[in-house]
């Protein structure tokens, strides 16, 4: 296993510590319809911060674990998107993608292309372009999203994935239910406005 350092940015349900650990220790999350293997590195975060990142998230797809769409990053776009940074192992992200991307965990991630270039896409599916969106403390902060060419369509999430995402944002972020109504309602616009020199 690999104990290489990285901060992983969570914008959706991952949000919620309590959500995030079934990546980790394994089992199903509440509201949730789908059971976790876990990782191969059980231990919790060496850290948890609140982080935000410019751009903003979009909900789409449609998730057999949560019955609805979920949550993708778009540097692109103008705005903010709150996240939860989690101090995770290098064999602990790879089990993350790994489960995000409905495999078997297993293999650990090589990075090292993701660390020359800032972005990386592993394949065509969805979550499968990683970026470096920061650094705290010296160590990378990386996330992922879906690649460019593969954005999938749009569809609103359950009420169950909304309702992880605001435990979340109350837990790491401590916001009000004002506040986080506010922020909900921000994402994903219809017209969203793109950053100067943007397509």
């Amino acid at each position: 296993m690999n104990d290489e350092l990285v901060w992983y940015a969570a914008y959706g349900s991952n949000l919620s510590a309590e959500r995030f650990s079934h990546y980790l220790e394994g089992g199903r999350p509440r509201d949730a319809q789908r059971v976790h293997e876990g990782s191969r590195d059980c231990a919790p975060p060496r850290d948890v911060r609140p982080i935000e990142l410019p751009g903003s998230v979009f909900f789409a797809w449609e998730s057999p674990t949560w019955g609805g769409g979920v949550a993708f990053y778009d540097p692109e776009v103008v705005g903010r998107a709150l996240a939860t940074a989690y101090l995770i192992t290098h064999t602990q992200f790879s089990d993350l993608v790994a489960q995000e991307m409905h495999r078997t965990v297993g293999d650990d991630l090589d990075l090292e292309p993701l660390w020359q270039h800032r972005v990386h896409e592993l394949g065509m599916d969805r979550y499968e372009r990683l970026l470096v969106v920061d650094e705290l403390h010296d160590l990378p902060v990386v996330t992922f999203t879906c690649p460019v060419d593969h954005r999938p369509p749009l569809n609103p999430p359950s009420q169950g994935y909304l309702d992880t995402i605001a435990r979340g944002l109350r837990e790491t972020h401590h916001l009000d239910d004002a506040a986080i109504a506010a922020y909900l309602a921000s994402l994903a616009p219809k017209n969203p406005q793109r950053a100067p020199g943007e397509d």
